[in-house]
């Protein structure tokens, strides 16, 4: 799918001149060989104000990035997983204080982690059961065995909890992980955690479809988002981005070579908390979604409510004060969570331009996207290089954007 014409900015409330610096910006970033290449696309009201790719989307081939490359998407995947779980939550299937394990038996009597050393984990029983809400906030307890913080996370990774690279199924992850300690107690702390492959999970059992059927058939194909999936079809793969890391000596390595990655054929397991490629036109039509408060040219997937619960804070305060002080690259004072996204509470406090309401995530190789209803405005960057915190590219976006607004 290719975007629209960019609009005039100056008709959209957009300074030309301001909206500049955004391209200058990104070619900086690729002439210094901080990244091979990347997409930027500022919308407003509607239209596209400002869409450029610079620099290479395959330094080895010498590929040129273009407006239509396909991304590596990671967490930009949860949002849309949380959309599907909130269209079953629609229709009466559950509440969202409702117990998982109404579900999902296998999380039937967590214990917590309270501390332990020499590979001895000390637990106690869980106060309550998770639910669905602990899920879409991340505060249920469970982590990501990459966090190498905890000696639970160091579990996960023994025993495989990763759903990027299991062979097995869904089910037996979301089993396996189950079988093992929380790192709070549910609803105490937020997280970061498979949170979001469970609630893929739970859109399985609770639709009767497999997960990455009820994407294709409810979601994907309704909105029109042919080029976002779980694996690329053959006739796209020339247009797949290479994935970088930055070297000891500063420079680009390759981790993921687009033409033998694993997203060429599809995966075993479907992970709702990272398992999409999509492209910035596919990306902004889920966008345009949510600033329509749930429906796009003529489909609605959610109640206009139902988008105001899912954007507003569910949190006790922001994140700092549920255990998170930093969050990537930047403060998590002022920064809330709703379900499925961080919610902007109060700009000065997370020491970023915005609005409060503006809500936001981003993915491991660096992509970004957030929506700010009062603005009328959305903004997405695409690149390829992990980890997000290499370099503060959504926070010097987010001042680039928001600078070019006149009115």
């Amino acid at each position: 799918m290719s975007l629209s014409p960019v609009a005039d900015p100056g008709r959209l409330g957009l300074c030309p001149v301001r909206l500049s610096r955004i391209a200058a910006w990104a070619d900086r970033l690729v002439a210094e060989g901080r990244l091979a290449g990347l997409v930027t696309m500022v919308a407003r009201r509607g239209e596209v104000a400002h869409l450029h790719a610079t620099g290479l989307a395959d330094l080895e081939r010498g590929k040129p990035m273009a407006a239509d490359t396909i991304f590596r998407i990671y967490s930009m995947t949860k949002p849309i997983t949380s959309l599907a779980i909130l269209m079953l939550y629609e229709e009466g299937r559950f509440q969202l204080d409702d117990p998982i394990t109404r579900f999902l038996p296998c999380f039937r009597n967590m214990r917590v982690a309270v501390g332990g050393g020499r590979g001895k984990i000390d637990t106690v029983p869980a106060e309550r059961d998770i639910t669905f809400r602990d899920l879409l906030t991340h505060t249920s307890g469970l982590t990501y065995g990459f966090m190498h913080a905890t000696l639970v996370d160091a579990l996960y990774r023994e025993h495989g909890i990763d759903f990027q690279t299991a062979e097995t199924s869904l089910a037996d992850v979301v089993e396996r992980a189950a079988g093992l300690p929380l790192i709070a107690q549910p609803g105490r702390e937020w997280n970061y955690s498979i949170a979001t492959d469970v609630l893929g999970h739970l859109v399985a059992v609770i639709s009767g479809q497999s997960f990455d059927s009820f994407l294709r058939d409810r979601i994907l194909g309704p909105l029109g988002l042919h080029e976002t999936g779980f694996s690329l079809p053959e006739a796209h793969h020339p247009r797949f981005a290479a994935n970088y890391v930055r070297g000891p000596d500063g420079r680009l390595e390759l981790i993921d070579d687009p033409a033998m990655s694993p997203f060429l054929r599809p995966p075993p397991v479907c992970s709702g908390g990272g398992g999409l490629v999509s492209t910035v036109a596919d990306y902004w039509r889920f966008c345009r979604l949510m600033l329509n408060r749930g429906e796009l040219d003529g489909v609605r997937l959610l109640g206009r409510k139902t988008v105001a619960l899912m954007t507003a804070n569910h949190l006790r305060g922001d994140m700092a004060a549920m255990g998170q002080p930093r969050w990537s690259e930047t403060t998590a004072e002022g920064i809330g969570f709703g379900l499925g996204f961080s919610v902007t509470l109060d700009p000065a406090r997370a020491q970023i331009v915005g609005s409060p309401g503006e809500y936001a995530w981003g993915g491991a190789a660096s992509t970004a996207f957030w929506i700010d209803p009062a603005e009328e405005m959305a903004v997405i960057l695409m690149t390829q290089l992990v980890p997000s915190s290499t370099y503060p590219l959504r926070r010097e976006l987010r001042a680039l954007s928001y600078a070019a607004l006149v009115d």
